[in-house]
């Protein structure tokens, strides 16, 4: 996939919707914080520092491109525009912070965009690797040989009683903060969520928005992740992320089978109503996108669409965000109005893409 190509095509390999329990959990995310040695935090660090962090990663790139077999890309995010920044972000390829001092910042990221690694980020190195579904084995596999190769050109910060060290105390130990990403409709609506929110934070977990940190939960999307690293190893913090996300997928399933038993008609109501508003609608914000395409979602999960594939859903995550409609436009400053037909515009060819055909 070319450069353009990471701007202007939605698709990336979580979206597919291949992994267990997709039904649910939309996709699983592994990272892994780590800084060198001699070099201050990037909080902390000079101009020159951080340069030659963004080279240090530069020149090891060949190594990490016989890892995956896959060629990666050095995006120096000072380079790219304001709207390409923003489109990383809701592509879930940097964070809100990469972005906030860009200049000897970088993003890599591999053809395939199962690999991305921010550079002077918060840490000098935010390594994260992205699968569909539940399964945090294989991005940890895959982050695991990506550090193993660095740790073994360059002086990784290590320290034998706090482990990793990190510019945030709560990633100290392993550095890893694994984080899976989950639709949760039937809580939502059987107003159950907030039993889920309560109790995360006394099980070490924290419960995010889609965007991850400081974001707001909208289309019913939730991020939920390990809190602490220092005192656990990585078996352990998968153990305990993974144990807790299946009994959230057993609340959700459940709480959907009650929808469909107690409230079945209003559910139909709404779910085919928000199809239709979406299949026809010519003007749709960016909050209204995401909450009807939450429904139809469910409607397809529960068998209640059948026209059109669950992938739309995970698409249009992407393809309907403001930034990246922008971007495809080529032009920042569209109106509000011009932006929501856009939107609209977007969701009804993707809707029309993902139609399922019957023989």
């Amino acid at each position: 996939m070319s450069t353009d190509e990471l701007f202007t095509n939605p698709y990336s390999p979580w979206m597919n919707g291949s992994g267990m329990d997709g039904d649910v959990v939309l996709s699983s995310r592994v990272r892994l914080a780590r800084n060198f040695s001699d070099i201050p935090f990037p909080n902390r660090a000079n101009l020159a520092q951080l340069s030659e962090v963004k080279a240090m990663m530069q020149e090891i790139l060949p190594e990490l491109e016989d890892i995956t077999d896959k060629p990666y890309q050095c995006l120096p995010i000072d380079e790219l525009t304001n709207l390409e920044r923003k489109v990383l972000i809701e592509k879930h390829l940097i964070s809100n912070n990469h972005i906030e001092n860009p200049e000897h910042r970088a993003l890599v990221v591999s053809d395939d965009r199962k690999v991305s690694i921010m550079i002077n980020e918060e840490d000098h190195l935010r390594i994260q690797c992205m699968v569909s579904g539940l399964d945090l084995a294989v991005p940890l596999e895959l982050a695991s040989k990506i550090d193993d190769t660095i740790e073994s050109k360059l002086d990784i910060a290590f320290n034998e009683k706090m482990g990793y060290l990190t510019s945030c105390p709560t990633n100290l130990g392993t550095g890893l903060r694994a984080s899976v990403m989950v639709h949760l409709p039937g809580l939502v609506f059987t107003q159950q969520i907030g039993k889920i929110m309560n109790a995360s934070p006394q099980l070490g977990l924290a419960v995010r928005g889609l965007y991850g940190e400081g974001t707001e939960v909208i289309g019913n999307i939730f991020q939920i992740s390990n809190q602490l690293t220092l005192g656990f190893n990585e078996q352990e913090i998968m153990d305990n992320l993974t144990s807790a996300v299946l009994e959230i997928i057993m609340h959700e399933r459940a709480a959907r089978k009650a929808l469909m038993t107690y409230s079945a008609e209003r559910l139909s109501d709404q779910v085919w109503r928000a199809f239709g508003i979406l299949k026809y609608a010519r003007s749709v914000s960016a909050n209204e996108a995401l909450s009807l395409l939450s429904k139809v979602r469910l409607g397809i999960d529960t068998k209640m669409i059948t026209e059109v594939a669950a992938k739309s859903f995970t698409e249009l995550l992407v393809s309907s965000r403001t930034n990246y409609l922008k971007n495809l436009q080529e032009n920042e400053n569209l109106s509000q109005n011009e932006i929501d037909k856009e939107r609209a515009k977007t969701i009804r060819e993707t809707l029309e893409k993902f139609k399922v055909v019957r023989e």
